[in-house]
Protein backbone atom coordinates (compact mmCIF):
# COMPACT_ATOMS: atom_id res chain seq x y z
CA UNK A 1 0.00 0.00 0.00
CA UNK A 2 1.31 3.64 -0.96
CA UNK A 3 2.16 6.02 1.83
CA UNK A 4 -0.59 8.12 0.49
CA UNK A 5 -3.27 5.33 0.52
CA UNK A 6 -2.24 4.70 4.02
CA UNK A 7 -3.00 7.95 5.02
CA UNK A 8 -6.47 7.96 3.65
CA UNK A 9 -7.45 4.99 5.39
CA UNK A 10 -5.65 6.86 8.71
CA UNK A 11 -7.81 9.54 8.32
CA UNK A 12 -11.20 7.54 7.73
CA UNK A 13 -10.67 5.97 10.99
CA UNK A 14 -9.68 8.84 12.62
CA UNK A 15 -13.01 10.12 11.16
CA UNK A 16 -14.81 7.43 12.05
CA UNK A 17 -13.87 7.46 15.59
CA UNK A 18 -15.34 10.77 16.16
CA UNK A 19 -18.66 9.08 15.75
CA UNK A 20 -20.78 7.06 18.35
CA UNK A 21 -19.71 3.88 18.65
CA UNK A 22 -16.74 4.31 16.31
CA UNK A 23 -15.77 2.34 13.11
CA UNK A 24 -17.89 -0.90 14.45
CA UNK A 25 -21.30 1.02 14.84
CA UNK A 26 -20.50 2.70 11.55
CA UNK A 27 -20.21 -0.62 9.90
CA UNK A 28 -23.28 -1.62 11.67
CA UNK A 29 -25.15 1.11 10.10
CA UNK A 30 -24.46 0.12 6.50
CA UNK A 31 -25.09 -3.43 7.27
CA UNK A 32 -28.87 -1.84 8.16
CA UNK A 33 -29.35 -0.35 5.26
CA UNK A 34 -27.91 -2.36 2.38
CA UNK A 35 -30.47 -4.47 -0.14
CA UNK A 36 -27.98 -7.50 -0.71
CA UNK A 37 -24.90 -8.67 0.93
CA UNK A 38 -21.51 -6.60 1.14
CA UNK A 39 -18.16 -8.10 1.08
CA UNK A 40 -15.33 -6.87 3.46
CA UNK A 41 -13.27 -5.00 0.70
CA UNK A 42 -16.82 -3.17 -0.44
CA UNK A 43 -16.91 -1.79 3.25
CA UNK A 44 -13.75 -1.28 3.74
CA UNK A 45 -13.59 0.90 0.42
CA UNK A 46 -16.52 2.80 0.98
CA UNK A 47 -15.41 3.08 5.28
CA UNK A 48 -11.81 4.27 4.31
CA UNK A 49 -10.55 1.15 6.92
CA UNK A 50 -8.24 -1.84 5.84
CA UNK A 51 -10.28 -5.04 4.53
CA UNK A 52 -8.49 -6.62 7.84
CA UNK A 53 -9.93 -4.13 10.01
CA UNK A 54 -13.32 -4.84 8.43
CA UNK A 55 -13.09 -8.59 8.85
CA UNK A 56 -12.07 -8.28 12.71
CA UNK A 57 -15.21 -6.02 13.38
CA UNK A 58 -17.90 -7.99 11.93
CA UNK A 59 -16.16 -10.99 13.60
CA UNK A 60 -16.80 -9.12 16.90
CA UNK A 61 -20.42 -8.06 15.49
CA UNK A 62 -21.09 -11.44 14.82
CA UNK A 63 -20.40 -12.87 18.51
CA UNK A 64 -21.95 -9.50 19.75
CA UNK A 65 -25.51 -10.49 18.12
CA UNK A 66 -25.24 -14.22 19.11
CA UNK A 67 -24.41 -13.10 22.80
CA UNK A 68 -21.15 -12.28 23.53
CA UNK A 69 -19.83 -8.78 24.33
CA UNK A 70 -16.24 -8.17 23.33
CA UNK A 71 -13.60 -6.72 25.76
CA UNK A 72 -12.06 -5.00 23.10
CA UNK A 73 -13.88 -2.64 21.73
CA UNK A 74 -11.15 -0.82 20.30
CA UNK A 75 -10.62 -0.86 16.95
CA UNK A 76 -6.90 -1.63 16.19
CA UNK A 77 -7.71 -4.69 19.10
CA UNK A 78 -10.54 -5.86 17.54
CA UNK A 79 -10.98 -9.42 19.26
CA UNK A 80 -13.29 -12.13 19.34
CA UNK A 81 -12.63 -12.66 23.04
CA UNK A 82 -15.85 -11.66 25.28
CA UNK A 83 -18.48 -12.49 27.87
CA UNK A 84 -21.64 -13.93 27.77
CA UNK A 85 -25.03 -11.56 27.26
CA UNK A 86 -28.16 -12.03 25.61
CA UNK A 87 -29.09 -13.18 21.77
CA UNK A 88 -30.06 -10.29 19.55
CA UNK A 89 -33.73 -11.28 17.41
CA UNK A 90 -31.54 -10.70 14.42
CA UNK A 91 -27.95 -12.35 13.58
CA UNK A 92 -25.16 -11.35 11.27
CA UNK A 93 -24.11 -13.92 8.38
CA UNK A 94 -21.82 -14.06 5.04
CA UNK A 95 -23.44 -15.43 2.79
CA UNK A 96 -23.14 -15.15 -1.23
CA UNK A 97 -19.93 -13.76 -0.88
CA UNK A 98 -21.21 -10.84 1.46
CA UNK A 99 -22.47 -10.20 4.78
CA UNK A 100 -26.26 -8.68 5.87
CA UNK A 101 -27.73 -8.27 8.41
CA UNK A 102 -31.16 -11.04 8.82
CA UNK A 103 -33.86 -11.64 11.32
CA UNK A 104 -32.16 -14.57 13.67
CA UNK A 105 -33.84 -18.18 12.20
CA UNK A 106 -35.38 -19.14 15.44
CA UNK A 107 -37.90 -16.48 15.33
CA UNK A 108 -38.90 -17.15 11.92
CA UNK A 109 -42.43 -18.34 12.76
CA UNK A 110 -42.77 -15.12 14.79
CA UNK A 111 -41.36 -12.82 12.16
CA UNK A 112 -43.75 -14.88 9.86
CA UNK A 113 -46.76 -13.33 11.41
CA UNK A 114 -45.88 -10.12 10.74
CA UNK A 115 -45.79 -10.39 7.14
CA UNK A 116 -49.54 -9.47 5.78
CA UNK A 117 -50.67 -12.00 2.99
CA UNK A 118 -50.18 -11.08 -0.13
CA UNK A 119 -47.25 -8.59 0.91
CA UNK A 120 -44.75 -10.58 -1.10
CA UNK A 121 -45.59 -11.98 -3.60
CA UNK A 122 -45.07 -15.61 -3.93
CA UNK A 123 -43.84 -17.75 -6.48
CA UNK A 124 -46.50 -20.56 -7.59
CA UNK A 125 -45.48 -24.02 -7.49
CA UNK A 126 -44.78 -24.33 -11.22
CA UNK A 127 -42.18 -21.48 -10.92
CA UNK A 128 -40.38 -23.05 -7.84
CA UNK A 129 -40.47 -26.91 -9.50
CA UNK A 130 -38.35 -24.70 -12.18
CA UNK A 131 -36.20 -22.87 -10.26
CA UNK A 132 -35.42 -26.24 -8.58
CA UNK A 133 -34.37 -28.19 -12.14
CA UNK A 134 -32.45 -25.07 -13.08
CA UNK A 135 -30.33 -25.08 -9.41
CA UNK A 136 -29.67 -28.51 -9.96
CA UNK A 137 -28.93 -28.90 -13.50
CA UNK A 138 -27.28 -25.36 -14.25
CA UNK A 139 -26.18 -24.37 -16.89
CA UNK A 140 -29.52 -25.33 -18.31
CA UNK A 141 -31.42 -24.49 -21.32
CA UNK A 142 -35.06 -23.88 -21.61
CA UNK A 143 -35.99 -26.57 -23.44
CA UNK A 144 -34.07 -29.39 -21.53
CA UNK A 145 -35.81 -27.61 -18.30
CA UNK A 146 -39.37 -28.19 -20.27
CA UNK A 147 -38.59 -31.81 -20.92
CA UNK A 148 -38.02 -32.19 -17.69
CA UNK A 149 -40.84 -31.06 -16.08
CA UNK A 150 -43.35 -31.73 -18.88
CA UNK A 151 -44.97 -28.38 -19.95
CA UNK A 152 -43.58 -25.04 -21.80
CA UNK A 153 -41.73 -23.04 -19.27
CA UNK A 154 -41.16 -20.04 -21.10
CA UNK A 155 -43.35 -17.71 -19.23
CA UNK A 156 -42.28 -18.87 -15.81
CA UNK A 157 -38.70 -18.78 -16.94
CA UNK A 158 -39.25 -15.15 -17.71
CA UNK A 159 -40.97 -14.64 -14.18
CA UNK A 160 -37.56 -16.30 -12.33
CA UNK A 161 -35.49 -13.58 -14.59
CA UNK A 162 -37.33 -10.75 -13.82
CA UNK A 163 -37.04 -11.84 -9.94
CA UNK A 164 -33.58 -11.86 -10.41
CA UNK A 165 -33.21 -15.60 -9.07
CA UNK A 166 -31.98 -16.94 -12.40
CA UNK A 167 -30.09 -15.09 -15.29
CA UNK A 168 -28.47 -15.91 -18.81
CA UNK A 169 -25.15 -18.50 -18.42
CA UNK A 170 -24.00 -18.24 -22.23
CA UNK A 171 -25.33 -20.48 -25.05
CA UNK A 172 -24.72 -23.83 -26.06
CA UNK A 173 -22.16 -24.45 -28.12
CA UNK A 174 -24.50 -27.28 -29.87
CA UNK A 175 -27.33 -26.13 -30.13
CA UNK A 176 -27.30 -22.36 -29.58
CA UNK A 177 -30.08 -22.33 -26.93
CA UNK A 178 -29.93 -20.00 -24.12
CA UNK A 179 -28.88 -21.41 -20.92
CA UNK A 180 -29.70 -19.85 -17.33
CA UNK A 181 -28.13 -20.14 -14.17
CA UNK A 182 -29.22 -18.90 -10.30
CA UNK A 183 -27.64 -15.85 -8.95
CA UNK A 184 -26.05 -14.55 -6.13
CA UNK A 185 -29.93 -12.98 -5.09
CA UNK A 186 -31.21 -17.25 -5.55
CA UNK A 187 -28.40 -18.06 -2.71
CA UNK A 188 -29.17 -14.95 -0.28
CA UNK A 189 -32.77 -16.30 -0.61
CA UNK A 190 -32.01 -19.59 -0.10
CA UNK A 191 -29.53 -18.34 2.93
CA UNK A 192 -26.37 -20.45 1.85
CA UNK A 193 -23.18 -19.60 0.58
CA UNK A 194 -23.44 -21.30 -3.27
CA UNK A 195 -24.91 -23.82 -5.08
CA UNK A 196 -22.80 -26.98 -3.37
CA UNK A 197 -24.55 -26.98 -0.69
CA UNK A 198 -28.09 -27.36 -1.89
CA UNK A 199 -29.58 -30.26 -0.69
CA UNK A 200 -28.61 -33.83 -2.18
CA UNK A 201 -31.85 -35.30 -4.19
CA UNK A 202 -30.79 -38.83 -4.24
CA UNK A 203 -31.93 -39.86 -0.74
CA UNK A 204 -35.18 -38.42 -1.02
CA UNK A 205 -35.20 -40.00 -4.57
CA UNK A 206 -34.63 -43.97 -3.92
CA UNK A 207 -34.99 -45.51 -7.35
CA UNK A 208 -33.71 -42.60 -9.29
CA UNK A 209 -29.84 -43.17 -9.25
CA UNK A 210 -29.15 -43.17 -13.07
CA UNK A 211 -31.84 -40.02 -13.65
CA UNK A 212 -29.03 -38.05 -14.74
CA UNK A 213 -28.03 -40.51 -17.16
CA UNK A 214 -31.76 -41.10 -18.40
CA UNK A 215 -32.08 -37.77 -19.39
CA UNK A 216 -28.35 -37.11 -21.37
CA UNK A 217 -29.37 -40.47 -23.08
CA UNK A 218 -32.61 -39.01 -24.32
CA UNK A 219 -30.54 -35.98 -25.67
CA UNK A 220 -33.06 -33.68 -23.56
Amino acid sequence: MTKEATEDVRLGEEDLENLPGGAKAAIEAVLMVIDQPATEEELAAGLGLTVETVGALLAELQREYSGYTVKAPDMDQASAAGFGSSPRGFELRNIAGGWRIYSRVDFADIVGKYVLEGQTARLTQAALETLAVIAYRQPVSRARVSAIRGVNVDSVVRTLAQRGLIEDSGTDPESGAMLYRTTSYFLERMGIGSVTELPQLSPHLPGLDGIAEYYDAEGI
